[in-house]
């Protein structure tokens, strides 16, 4: 039965993943924080399982001729040797206040989720043509150090860096990309946990139920990218992992009991809030592409 369990969240988390280039990793690992597993543990369990959802959602994507291989390698070299080092730094970590740690990180992404996709916020200027390796591979550092130390981070990251500073690349292709290069960071985060001990404590039932349902979501997850409205389904889930974490962290600074109640509440109606401006704000953007298209095509009648 936990197998099944797991395999929903695994077929959940990467609908998620699969269709915005983020998510696997912080739904899952705050999940599992949430069930009292340790951060060593969450992020290892989360980085076995993606061996599996990552290569079967970038061989989908691939198919699906979404996936720059270019990027695809500066990416994924800086992001294995980030992974790695993140892994080793979490092992060696002691476990007395490494989960406020970990939720804070994972606070932080869902921060991020939020900018991105509640306020539409573009923090970095975009930069004409196609990203170069002398920016991809520092990216791929950066990205992949706090998905191994976190146990996720990788797309929140990734993704919106590179949907903003390129002018030249599709959304899909983007998602496409981050997915494919993510199967480095998974291996190298995996071989980093191996070699730092910490594979004592995983339960793989939970591995499996999360490596099921995510390769059995994988190929539906690249077919829908870009079809499915990413603002609104971007900012709740930004909106779950703060009001998840954020519990967690206001707990270990001794935050009054009575405070928890209103700040669920807070974060929730601001969650749905969000989602819905972002909602008509994809609608809106999407009528006015149709309408210039239109007035694109149209010719003026001759006269007889």
């Amino acid at each position: 039965m936990q197998v099944l369990w797991f395999a929903i969240a695994g077929l959940l988390a990467q609908l998620v993943d699969g269709t915005l280039g983020m998510g696997f990793g912080i739904t899952s690992s705050t999940a599992l924080v949430i069930l009292g597993a340790t951060p060593v543990a969450a992020s290892a369990a989360v980085h076995f399982a993606e061996l599996g959802t990552t290569l079967a959602s970038g061989a989908s994507h691939w198919r699906a001729g979404n996936v720059d291989t270019r990027v695809v390698k500066w990416l994924g070299i800086g992001g294995g040797v980030g992974a790695f080092a993140g892994a080793t730094v979490l092992s060696q970590v002691s476990l007395s206040g490494a989960k406020t740690a970990m939720s804070s990180i994972l606070l932080l992404l869902g921060f991020v989720l939020v900018a991105r996709f509640g306020f539409n916020a573009r923090l970095i200027p975009q930069i004409q043509g196609k990203p170069r390796a002398k920016m991809l591979i520092p990216l791929g550092v950066f990205a992949g150090f706090f998905d191994a130390s976190g146990g996720g981070g990788w797309g929140p990251i990734t993704t919106p860096t590179l949907l903003s500073v390129s002018d030249q690349t599709k959304p899909r292709t983007v998602v496409g990309t981050v997915s494919a290069s993510e199967f480095i960071v998974s291996a190298c985060a995996s071989l980093g946990f191996v070699l730092g001990a910490s594979t004592s404590g995983l339960d793989w039932q939970v591995i499996a139920g999360l490596l099921i349902g995510g390769v059995l979501m994988a190929p539906f997850a690249a077919v829908v990218a870009g079809r499915l409205p990413h603002a609104p389904f971007g900012a709740l889930i930004g909106g779950m992992v703060i009001l998840t974490n954020g519990r967690t962290v206001l707990l270990a600074l001794g935050a009054p009991g009575g405070l928890i109640p209103w700040f669920v509440a807070v974060i929730a109606i601001a969650a749905v809030t969000l989602s819905w401006r972002a909602w008509q704000r994809e609608r809106r953007v999407g009528v006015e592409a149709s309408v210039f298209e239109a007035a694109d095509d149209y010719t003026e009648p001759r006269e007889a």
